[in-house]
């Protein structure tokens, strides 16, 4: 088998590992027959393509979708492109180490001469388990039509991630099929050969047999010409909203992997619990004794911030009269808010997960161990409290903030396009390189998030990480009153959320 080399940037041990792999892949058998004459009627189709891979109109759609993934895709990653072709989207998302692969050893060459600090090689994407190495990204763009064995692509796939690798799929809808092949016949579009028929759901499910996840999907580019201000908003508004989304040229899926073996490899061993209290002098002593012990390494830490009570002077006795298992740090906030409480507390943790837990005991602590099971089993990698689910005190919630949590429960799902049926209950659990990722990209957003709770579900939904729900029985405060003003805090999430929307969603 045939490979095209360039000089492979990035880590020199990396590129030794990868080349003494390519001696062994170039003895490899072809395997299955059928797979192999299929590979081979791919070759030839591809192989009589001249010129540019692209026609001019297609130029704008191409670039669309090239914009999407750098979006998505962190620069400076280990990168996988199968069915590269001359290896524009792998230079585009600016790779530390860029590995593509193609059938086609004219588009390898080429994306060698091209992008010389790439590697290149000529290999059928069901055999990148033979590179043995692991990668950030997985991106598959409009190949997944043409692969033979899916299952055997995707647990190929399986074999070069690790815990926090992401798999990008991006296809071709076939309510486009009569259009394009019109196009074809006008010579418009580049002539493709014969497609599996793959409905999303399917690939849902051809990704569970593989031990890979879907963690969100979603449609893009219902306009593919580029017509001025129509396109725009076409493809960022209409392509956006329910119903309409169907109508996209291309759908997106982001997917993880769940594979036992690579997730026990991750599983933490300490814990910070991150408690900010503003008038909460009458909780924190019984909050402390309610703490279960569910890790080897365990430590709270309390953030006050700003009380008219002695909450700051309760704190410092409880810090002087601990004698438990727990590790107690005390610090007063800064800033103001929840928000930059929260942050403070990060800042001085020492775990390896990372977890939010209100002061006024309206979570029992005692459901704290379902969070970090949550996480450690790789369930999920943003774990977040809902208590929407199970019965609650009368007077834990009152009408309008029932109603206020299951109308932003909705719009996140609609926004960041995973399941939500509370954003604003106070428990949340992530770990500490998860956290570090999102703070590194919080400029995206800015410092606009008075609580919290939305600065950490953004900047983990743009890092597509998995969020989950785990249900939490919610009960009445018994001392003090909320901070929580329904109307004037209301606007201001409300706002979040337009804001939020043109960052993440219409884009």
């Amino acid at each position: 088998m045939r490979s095209s080399v360039g000089a492979l940037n990035g880590d020199g041990s990396i590129l030794s590992e990868l080349s003494a792999n390519l001696k062994r892949v170039a003895a490899t058998n072809t395997g299955d027959r059928d797979a192999a004459r299929r590979r081979e009627s791919l070759r030839r189709h591809y192989g009589r393509i001249r010129g540019e891979f692209r026609s001019r109109w297609s130029l704008y759609y191409y670039k669309r979708i090239q914009n999407r993934l750098c979006d998505i895709v962190e620069p400076g990653s280990k990168v996988l492109d199968i069915g590269c072709g001359t290896g524009e989207l792998l230079s585009a998302l600016r790779p530390s180490v860029g590995v593509g692969v193609d059938i086609n050893d004219g588009f390898t060459c080429e994306a060698t001469r091209r992008h010389e600090s790439l590697q290149f090689i000529q290999m059928p994407g069901e055999h990148v388990d033979q590179l043995g190495i692991k990668f950030d990204y997985v991106i598959v763009s409009q190949t997944l039509e043409e692969i033979y064995d899916l299952q055997a692509l995707f647990s190929a796939i399986q074999s070069v991630c690790h815990a926090r690798t992401r798999v990008i799929i991006v296809e071709c809808s076939k309510l486009w099929q009569p259009l394009l092949r019109v196009l074809e016949w006008f010579r418009l579009k580049r002539v493709t050969p014969e497609q599996n028929w793959i409905p999303s759901d399917e690939i849902d499910h051809l990704l569970r047999l593989s031990g890979l996840e879907t963690i969100r999907s979603f449609a893009m580019t219902p306009a593919p010409f580029y017509i001025p201000l129509l396109s725009v908003f076409m493809n960022r508004v209409v392509a956006n909203l329910p119903v309409l989304q169907h109508l996209g040229l291309n759908s997106v899926t982001v997917a993880r992997s769940v594979d036992p073996k690579t997730l026990e490899k991750s599983r933490p061993k300490s814990v910070s619990i991150v408690i900010a209290a503003r008038n909460e002098s009458g909780h924190l002593r019984r909050l402390l004794d309610r703490i279960p012990h569910f890790a080897p390494e365990q430590e709270v830490i309390f953030v006050e911030g700003n009380s008219t009570d002695d909450t700051w002077e309760e704190m410092q006795r409880i810090l002087a009269d601990y004698r438990g298992p727990l590790s107690i740090k005390v610090m007063q906030q800064d800033g103001k808010g929840k928000g930059d409480a929260v942050r403070k507390g990060f800042a001085a943790a020492t775990g390896d997960v990372l977890m939010i837990l209100d002061a006024d005991i309206s979570v029992p602590p005692e459901e704290l161990p379902m969070f970090f099971n949550a996480l450690a089993d790789g369930r999920g990698e943003f774990i977040n409290g809902s208590r929407m689910v199970y019965m609650m005190d009368k007077k834990a919630m009152r009408f309008l903030n029932l109603l206020g949590n299951k109308t932003f429960g909705s719009i996140f799902t609609f926004l960041l396009s995973q399941r939500f049926r509370d954003t604003l209950c106070g428990t949340k659990v992530l770990t500490r390189s998860d956290y570090e990722k999102i703070a590194r990209n919080r400029s995206y957003f800015g410092d606009f998030d008075p609580f919290g709770d939305f600065d950490l579900l953004f900047g983990a939904a743009r890092s597509n990480l998995k969020i989950v729900d785990v249900p939490v029985h919610y009960k009445a405060r018994t001392y003090g009153e909320t901070n929580i003003s329904r109307f004037r805090h209301g606007l201001i999430l409300l706002r979040m959320c337009v804001f939020a929307a043109r960052k993440i969603k219409f884009v």
